[in-house]
């Protein structure tokens, strides 16, 4: 995979949360995910690429379940906190707006679930017409078949999926 654009790119990392990583996952543990995640997020800091970290809340409730915060440490100063109540992270939160005023047109995903937050924010990126990459290591869904289906048949369809190996960035 080629080199991206650090001026253009940001990391999106969805749903990590302490709750969210302590779920039975397939076909990786979420402490694996945190792990590939977090490597990413270094990467993409030292490059001063963006790094978006997007947490869900349950509306209605006064409120949220115990582990609703991102997981410890996960998170820097300058990161983009982003907060969803909806599967997607770009309905009804400034998170279009922040990339745009960024200069941001490539998004890089990792997270959980694979086919639920990750899709849902990834299929709306594309409306939105960001070239998406997404690191298959650094996802797991509740299932892996539900995993795979996503990996294998729908992300190629809107943009690159690769290991975060093979993910680098260039100022260019």
């Amino acid at each position: 995979m080629p080199a991206l654009d650090a001026r253009s790119t940001a990391l999106v990392l969805v749903d990590l949360m302490e709750r969210i990583v302590a779920l039975p996952l397939a076909p990786r543990s979420g402490e694996e995910v945190l792990a590939a995640s977090s490597a990413l997020a270094e990467t993409f800091r030292a490059a001063g690429a963006p790094v978006v970290l997007v947490r869900v809340e349950r509306p209605g409730v006064e409120h949220q379940p115990p582990g609703s915060g991102l997981v410890p440490g996960l998170a820097r100063d300058g990161d983009l906190i982003v907060v969803k109540r909806t599967l997607g992270a770009f309905h009804r939160t400034a998170l279009h707006d922040q990339l745009v005023e960024r200069g941001v047109r490539t998004l890089v995903f990792g997270g959980i679930a694979t086919n639920l937050g990750v899709e849902s924010t990834a299929r709306a990126a594309d409306d939105l017409g960001y070239d998406l990459v997404f690191a298959e290591d650094a996802l797991a869904g509740l299932t892996a078949d539900e995993h795979r289906a996503a990996c294998e048949l729908d992300f190629p369809r809107l943009g690159t999926v690769t290991t975060s190996a093979e993910i680098s960035l260039v100022d260019a």
